[in-house]
């Protein structure tokens, strides 16, 4: 009776120099090629009687190498820890975009400003998150309407809010100063109406 290596071994033999030149063409120090078959020859070892159980063996030897060739590379390769690497990082500030600024700072004011219709077309689509359809069903009203009603009411809010907040932009059209509208008291106004 042969040995339980006997065809492991002999599968070993019939691939070996072909893996070897698969290997020298991307190693470059002779003693590592010899290094990696050896460890790709004793997990072959270790797979004992379960290795004639492969159905494509050349295929499965060169998977065991490349993975064997590739976990060579990430144990050589040069690493920093973390704790050297977390220091070296520079400090975090936390930014507010001028946009996010802009929203907390006068949007609720333009809102207030605006033609009811418009003011709760924004707030119900684009504030509490309903679907355009949804808004079209509960309005009656067709989605083509909906959605050419939501641009319009987008683009007067959005004209609205630059020419109110005296918004910059730069060239790019982004947000990079704005003068700050707090939203009107209510009891305010009945005061003044005195």
């Amino acid at each position: 009776m042969q040995p339980p290596h006997f065809d492991v071994l002999l599968l070993w033999n019939q691939h070996q120099n072909e893996l070897r030149r698969w290997l020298q063409s991307r190693v470059l120090v002779a003693a590592d090629v010899e290094d990696i078959l050896q460890d790709v020859l004793l997990k072959c070892l270790r797979q004992g009687t379960a290795m004639t159980a492969v159905e494509q063996p050349r295929a499965w030897l060169f998977e065991v190498l490349r993975n064997t060739w590739t976990d060579r590379l990430r144990q050589t390769r040069p690493s920093t820890s973390l704790s050297d690497a977390i220091d070296e990082l520079p400090e975090t500030v936390v930014a507010t975009e001028a946009v996010d600024e802009l929203a907390q700072s006068c949007l609720p004011r333009v809102l207030s400003e605006l033609d009811d219709q418009d003011r709760e077309i924004i707030e119900w689509c684009d504030l509490q998150g309903m679907t355009q359809l949804e808004y079209a069903r509960i309005r009656n009203l067709s989605l083509p309407a909906v959605k050419s009603r939501i641009q319009r009411a987008r683009r007067r809010m959005r004209q609205h809010m630059v020419d109110a907040c005296q918004v910059a932009l730069d060239d790019n059209g982004r947000v990079v100063d704005f003068v700050t509208r707090l939203p009107i008291d209510p009891g305010a106004a009945v005061k003044t109406k005195k």
